[in-house]
């Protein structure tokens, strides 16, 4: 498949009509910030590829800045490319992913995509620390790809996995400023994306 695929197209150049409600800068009081919350991050159960057990919102997105894709293991479409393209991304924030900045990539396939399998998965793509890889339930994950925007408006796409969209969300949670970028977007491009949401934050709970 080649990389400019029908949904990469959408995420590169049709943000909006993928973010739906959680795009761009909502500058909503705290009460506004929780349905935000209620409405796009439901607090579902994971488990990383360490095979720890977390929760998505409160353990995940709370109070940080956060990229998040999907992909799977097995995946002969975009994945192994978005994967490559995201670990230079990674190199080039250096020390802050982990830190400042979270990385976070959910199986589609959660039935094949063992904690073991994503570890490995990993671990043969030199993914550094900051980056969790995720599965858990299918009806969870699949309720995460929705709410996150990652769909295609075509009922037969969107149940194609191995067309899946090639977006990124990204945000900064306690700002409530959320966008999205086309996965194999230039590195750099990228990186000075993170930047235009890249504002202090309060690490109070």
């Amino acid at each position: 498949m080649t990389d400019l695929t029908r949904r990469n197209l959408l995420a590169a150049v049709g943000l909006s009509s993928l973010a739906g409600p959680i795009l761009a800068h909502d500058s909503a009081s705290d009460r506004e910030r929780e349905a935000i919350r209620l409405r796009n991050f439901p607090d579902v159960v994971l488990r990383t590829h360490e095979n720890k057990k977390v929760r998505f919102y409160e353990d995940l997105i709370k109070g940080k800045i956060v990229m998040i894709n999907f992909m799977y293991a097995r995946c002969e479409g975009v994945c192994p490319g978005i994967t490559s393209n995201l670990v230079r991304v990674q190199k080039l924030l250096g020390d802050r992913v982990g830190s400042d900045i979270f990385m976070y990539s959910i199986s589609l396939k959660p039935e094949e995509d063992t904690p073991k399998v994503l570890k490995q998965y990993a671990r043969a793509h030199g993914v550094g620390r900051g980056w969790t890889f995720l599965t858990g339930a299918l009806e969870d994950i699949e309720t995460l790809r929705r709410k996150l925007g990652a769909r295609d408006p075509d009922p037969l796409l969107d149940a194609d996995k191995s067309q899946h969209t090639g977006i990124v969300r990204y945000g900064n949670e306690p700002q409530r400023w959320w966008a999205a970028f086309a996965g194999l977007a230039h590195p750099k491009w990228i990186v000075e994306t993170i930047s235009w949401i890249d504002t202090p934050i309060s690490r109070s709970p």
